[in-house]
């Protein structure tokens, strides 16, 4: 346990250039005081089915925190929520390891059905400023998803995804994938506010059609 405490602690360090202490870390990074209380109390009771207890600490924490996480959730490791206001995340959420989560994140379902009903996300992912993924469906490893997006489908590994609904708009990205140095070094890619812009590309498709339309008539009109 203190061991990944240490990684967490470390995993600030390495993601937000804010910090400078760790002393400063500990004490005011509410994000990893979230993920500290429910890895360390109420996903632990919730395991033993001590589920009134659970909920009614990972409310109190909430107050505090401006996190919920349900205590259902699972977490992997080095997992990283910047400033944390705003985030949820669901009973059946699943994250993977060197997952960057930025504040005003929803983890949640679409409806009333039991069973599995949130996202799991693979490796790697940077999900931006209040970006919703809803449903039970995989986001693959290395995605990065633009701020503002609302996922509700499944993603495939190495894309990014912008928009709502979010679509993918960079496919099997070469420059997603991380070597086995970064992959060593547990360093995710934040480079999330470079981002390609669909609607902005049509845009400039039509209007660049359209002048060539106009020529093509004043043409034939001087003819």
């Amino acid at each position: 346990m203190f061991e990944q405490m240490q990684e967490d602690i470390q995993v600030v360090f390495e993601r937000d250039p804010a910090a400078k202490t760790k002393f400063e870390v500990m004490l005011n990074y509410p994000g990893l005081h979230a993920i500290w209380i429910q890895r360390g109390i109420t996903h632990k009771l919730y395991q033993k089915k001590h589920y009134v207890l659970a909920r009614f600490i990972s409310q109190v924490a909430r107050l505090f925190t401006q996190v919920e996480i349900h205590p259902g959730a699972k977490l992997g490791r080095r997992l990283f929520i910047d400033h944390g206001c705003g985030i949820v995340i669901g009973e059946t959420a699943e994250i993977g390891n060197d997952v960057t989560l930025y504040q005003g994140v929803t983890l949640g379902g679409t409806g009333k059905e039991s069973g599995k009903r949130h996202p799991t996300l693979g490796d790697n992912v940077v999900v931006g400023a209040g970006a919703k993924v809803l449903g039970s469906f995989k986001v693959g490893d290395n995605v990065k998803i633009g701020a503002g997006s609302v996922v509700l489908k499944p993603v495939p590994d190495n894309c990014t995804v912008v928009g709502i609904p979010g679509r993918v708009v960079v496919k099997d990205d070469q420059s997603l994938k991380h070597d086995k140095e970064l992959k060593a070094k547990h360093e995710a890619d934040l480079e999330h506010d470079n981002l390609p812009d669909p609607v902005a590309d049509a845009l400039g498709c039509m209007v660049q059609r359209i002048s060539e339309l106009e020529q093509k008539i004043k043409a034939m009109e001087e003819k």
